[in-house]
């Protein structure tokens, strides 16, 4: 079990033909089950093209209505960071994991206003990204740094031990 990401996640990534964007969507899918897990890109220039394999289409609604991608990574530049992040929150995805730093700060209290009652979940701006170690890995985070352990994943149940005062 994982907490927000797992083997049944599709992500789209925003910005996936900018440097940035190209190098960390192949490491991420090179990492784990990455290859079945990244279903699209956005790039409202380069629509019909594709990645490595991956399409692009021009908006996240047309990307998430053809592939089904309820996750997005945004690589964009600080002054369109926040418009990518109000798009994929406008075509209602269960998580945005902005990876851009810089954003303007008066860009941010916008879109964080704007996204009062919806059910998308922003993680960032300015964060390395999310990992379920040997999973899937949405970021800029090396893979092989992140192991499996007790937190966020199922664990074995213990028997416990009742004391004198009855307490658990």
């Amino acid at each position: 079990m994982s907490i927000l990401i797992d083997t049944d996640t599709r992500v789209m990534t925003q910005g996936i033909t900018g440097k940035t964007g190209m190098f960390h969507t192949q490491t991420s899918r090179a990492y784990a089950n990455g290859r079945a897990c990244f279903v699209a890109g956005v790039n409202p220039k380069k629509a019909g093209e594709d990645f490595e394999g991956i399409p692009i289409y021009g908006t996240v609604a047309d990307a998430k209505k053809a592939t089904g991608a309820n996750v997005s990574v945004i690589y964009v530049p600080p002054p369109f960071a926040a418009a990518a992040i109000d798009e994929a929150v406008d075509a209602d995805l269960d998580l945005v994991i902005c990876i851009t730093e810089g954003i303007p700060v008066r860009d941010m209290i916008r879109t964080k206003h704007r996204m009062q009652g919806k059910r998308t979940l922003l993680v960032g701006p300015n964060c390395p990204g999310v990992i379920t170690p040997d999973e899937i890995k949405i970021g800029i985070m090396p893979g092989h740094i992140h192991k499996r352990g007790p937190v966020g994943s199922a664990a074995p149940t213990r028997k416990r031990r009742r004391n004198g005062s009855g307490s658990t």
